[in-house]
């Protein structure tokens, strides 16, 4: 699992209500928020510091065996990270819940499906050079889909937006350099 999102997965709950526009007043690492995206940085002790672009779902469905139930999951976000020095973004996925052993994740941004590999709650790219394709892909789309499954069989789709996702992955790319 990404050392980043355990330790940054309090904040990443603070991007989440921050993103929803409620509390967002508790929030200590917030430094921006660009319409449906938000930035934080996180400078952990010993460490360089750490920034992120972060989204929350605008839908969410979940489904089993074709029919719609009620999921309980906890916070599901998708990271565009950055660390001190420069570092190109890694994208990142929590969809709250564990996933399937050996599945895959989904990311459909307006048509082109990205599979990410899954570890737990996360999903993962593949390396630096699918990264890059996504957050190139993210910068110039309008919507994003992520599908996957949990380790009970449950199928989720959640639907996010990528309104301010350009101008908060700059801003995240930025406070690192």
């Amino acid at each position: 699992m990404n050392s980043f999102i355990a330790r940054t997965l309090g904040g990443a709950t603070l991007a989440l209500i921050a993103a929803t526009g409620a509390y967002a007043q508790e929030s200590t690492n917030q430094v921006a928020v660009m319409t449906d995206w938000s930035v934080f940085t996180e400078p952990p002790a010993g460490t360089p510091k750490e920034c992120w672009a972060v989204t929350a779902p605008k839908s969410s469905e979940a489904s089993r065996d074709g029919k719609p139930v009620n999921a309980s999951r906890s916070e599901i976000l998708l990271f565009v990270t950055y660390r001190a020095g420069g570092s190109k973004g890694e994208v990142s996925y929590t969809g709250g819940y564990p996933f399937a052993k050996d599945s895959t994740v989904k990311l459909d941004i307006d048509g082109t499906v990205h599979d990410l590999f899954t570890d737990g709650e996360y999903a993962w790219t593949s390396g630096a050079e699918q990264d890059a394709q996504i957050i190139a892909a993210l910068k110039k789309g309008s919507t994003a889909t992520v599908t996957g499954v949990s380790g009970r069989g449950t199928q989720t789709k959640d639907t996010l937006s990528l309104r301010g996702v350009t101008a908060a992955i700059d801003d995240a790319s930025k406070r690192c350099k």
